[in-house]
Parts: structure tokens; sequence; C-alpha cells
């Protein structure tokens, strides 16, 4: 097999959230995210688990950095918790919330680390939900002014910022289909929630822009690309209609394309738009974000939303039940590379769920191996290619609490024991090692 071969400026790294890893929830004057909410109502996690307690990054970051900096990464992708710097959303902000990221990024620096911050990645404090969420426009400008607060607080150290996370999930799990926090079921309220995301984003870039610090900004989009099933231009069609939904509801404004009109209009669906938001939101940025687990295939299919389904497939499967699709990963670079005007690209997350085996010191997972390797061979083929491709960032660099699924789904290349909380390097640790050293076969 041929070594995997990247440019020397390449940047590798990995990648966490805070509500998935932190822990100390009720710490530090920390506020109530929706997350803490959603997590204890009967049903909704996997065996009622919370992420109270997670990987306890919170209180174990050391120990953290000292295995990123043996796994000679040169980046860590992590997020800020909302409702841990303004506990109620905005107003009164809490100094020890900005104390433990100020620590964590001196500490990440100190190993030579890059930080890349994400300032949204779904902990939304619950007292704005109860005020309408991200259904509310408000939301969005609380939004853009804990982003500031955050440029002020870290921006000296932090050059490169994530406004948002997976806006789609945001909306589309969150308030469309009940299945992520906050747990609506609203089609209308996941459109509104999907132009006020778009409209955050576009607002704390203007946050950014104004401080003058002078670093990058953009958005990590889990963007859904679907190959049709068959040869048939319906089969084609029906991808095209999916996209729209899935993809060019926050593609398309994102890029001055606008919104998906053709979905908007078969749906009924009226946007809260309002003058001066399209241009916020298209604003320049400076990459895009792209996190890839699988490519499904579509079809045609009339009884179904939108008159498409996603068809059978015959790859093997992750943990999560999600294709094997290494190809489509390429297929959806060159996808973002013309729907963004080819500005660069980062992989922000990647990765899979397998089960361990633990060994004594050791953990094996060979699934996890296996996945890696082919996806990384896809990303050497996009930057020869001539693909913008500039990095990538593992999901995850620890197991951790996986949202509805709970504690049942393992991502990392560090095993945690959730009893314990030690820390063991898997198998996939040590790949990745040797991908970064360029030594990987």
């Amino acid at each position: 097999m041929a070594r995997l071969v990247f440019p020397p400026d390449f940047l590798w790294g990995s990648a966490t959230a805070a509500y998935q890893v932190e822990g100390a929830t009720r710490e530090d004057g920390r506020g109530e995210s929706i997350w803490d909410v959603f997590s204890r109502r009967p049903g909704r996690v996997h065996a009622g688990e919370n992420g109270d307690i997670a990987a306890d990054q919170y209180h174990r970051y050391p120990e953290d950095i000292e295995l990123m900096r043996g796994l000679g990464a040169g980046a860590y992708r992590f997020s800020l918790a909302w409702p841990r710097v303004y506990p109620e959303g905005r107003g009164k902000l809490n100094p020890k919330g900005f104390d433990y990221y100020q620590r964590l990024v001196d500490a990440l620096l100190g190993s030579g680390i890059k930080p890349v911050v994400t300032l949204y990645h779904w902990d939304l404090p619950q007292a704005l939900e109860e005020k309408g969420g991200w259904t509310a426009r408000d939301t969005a400008y609380a939004f853009a002014d804990y982003a500031s607060a955050c440029y002020t607080a870290l921006g000296d150290r932090v050059r490169d910022w994530i406004t948002i996370n997976e806006p789609w999930c945001s909306a589309y799990l969150g308030y469309g289909r009940g299945v992520h926090a906050p747990g609506h079921r609203s089609e209308s309220m996941a459109a509104s929630a999907a132009h006020h995301l778009n409209l955050a984003h576009g607002l704390a870039l203007a946050a950014y822009r104004a401080t003058g610090q002078g670093g990058s900004v953009g958005i990590a989009l889990n963007l859904s690309t679907p190959r049709p099933a068959t040869a048939k231009p319906e089969d084609a069609a029906a991808v095209e209609r999916l996209v729209d939904r899935d993809s060019r509801m926050f593609t398309g404004p994102l890029f001055g394309h606008g919104y998906p009109e053709a979905y908007l209009k078969k749906e009924g669906l009226a946007l809260p738009v309002e003058p001066g938001d399209m241009e916020l939101i298209a604003a320049p940025m400076d990459f895009l974000g792209l996190n890839y687990y699988s490519e499904p295939a579509a079809v045609d299919d009339p009884s179904a939303p939108l008159g498409a389904t996603h068809a059978p497939s015959g790859y093997p499967e992750t943990g999560m039940g999600w294709p094997i699709v290494p190809q489509g990963l390429l297929r959806q670079l060159r996808w973002a590379t013309r729907e963004s005007g080819g500005i660069p690209l980062y992989i922000t997350e990647n990765g899979a769920a397998f089960e361990d085996r633990v060994q004594g010191e050791r953990v094996h997972d060979e699934g996890r191996v296996a996945y890696l390797r082919d996806h990384l061979a896809v990303c050497s083929e996009a930057v020869h290619e001539g693909l913008p491709l500039k990095g990538y960032f593992l999901w995850s660099f620890i197991d951790n609490f996986e949202w509805a699924w709970g504690y049942s789904q393992r991502f990392g290349i560090v095993h945690c024991d959730f009893t314990t909380l030690e820390r063991k390097p898997k198998d996939s640790y040590y790949f990745y090692r040797d991908v970064i050293a360029g030594t990987a076969e």
C-alpha cells in the first residue's frame, strides 16, 4: 500500500465538544444548557445518561494535552460552553468560565498545539431556550454578544475560530425531529431555527472582523450530498431535492446563492428573513469546515417527504449503522469546492464508532484504523487532485458523551473508562501518530 502523502504545512488535529467531554456541569458558576435539561427527560438519551461527568476534561485537561503532544498533532479543535461563560445566555459574565478556557489555551500553546475554537457546539443556555431558543431572532444577537466576549477574552491567543458546528443538526434534529435538544417536532420551527443559526454566524463573523485581530473564521457543516441509487434521471432529481434541504439551506445563503426556493415552496415554508440578513450571512469567511462520516444513496420515492428517500446500501457499517463510503468524501470535497468558490477546506470531523477490545494496557480497534486509513487515502487523493483541502481533524480525541446515544458509542482514539476515567491510547492513536509523522503505510 502506498504511503499517505500530504504537504508539509497540512494541519493535523483532533476534535471534541464541550458538553461531550468537559463534565463539571454544576461547577464554577456554569449555567444550565438545553442538553442538561434534555438528558434528564426519560427516554431521550440512551440509558438515561448525561454529560455531568463525561470524560472530565474540565479537570483532566493537562493529562489529555500530554496525550495530544505525544500524538504529534498540530491543533486541537474544542468548543466553548456558552452557559459556562454566560450562565443565562447573556447579561452577567461568569469570569470563572473564561478562567478555565484561558488555562486550557495556555496549556495547549505551551505544548506547541494550536487551539481551534468552536463557539457553538449545541449547548444553548436553557434560559435562552425558554425565550424561544433558535426560533427567536434575539438568540442570534445574544450569540453575537457571547462571541464578542470570547474574542476579547481569548483573541490574543486564539487565531482560528469556528462560529457554529453543524447548524443542520441544531435546526432539524433539535427543532424538526425532536431527537436532539431541545426536542421539538416542527418543520416550520426547524426552518426558522436554520435561518437564525445562519444569521448568528453572520453576526459573529462581523463581530470578529470588527476586532481587527486578523485571525481566521469559518463554520463547520455536516453536508449531506447523497449519490443517486441508480442512473435514472428521477433518482438524480431526488438527490437534488435532498441536497436543497440538508445542504443548500446553509451553503446557499453562506455563499451568496440564497435559500433553495424550490424546497421552501414545496414544503410551504416561510423564513423570517429581514432586510440586511442575507448580506450579513454571505460575508466572505476564511475557510469552510466539513464534518464527514458517511454518504447515503438516494432514490425517488413519491410517498416520502420531498419525494426522495435513502436507499439500502451494501457497504460495511460503523457501530452507528452508518455505511462506510470513503469515496463519498472525495465527491463531497469536490461539491463543496464548487459550491464555496474554492475557499480553503478543512475536514473538521471524520471518524467512526466501533467496539474496542481492551486487553491490559492495549486497546484494539481494527475497524477504526481501517476506516481512518481509507478516508485519509481519499484526503491525500483530494490534495493531489488540487482541491483546497488544508487540514484534517479526527473525531474524536477521546471517547465521550455521544448525544442521544449516551456512552453506548465510542469514537475516540483514546479510550476512556467512564467509571475510573482512566485514559488509554488505542491502536488508532498510534496509527494516526504515524500518519502525522509521515510514516504510515
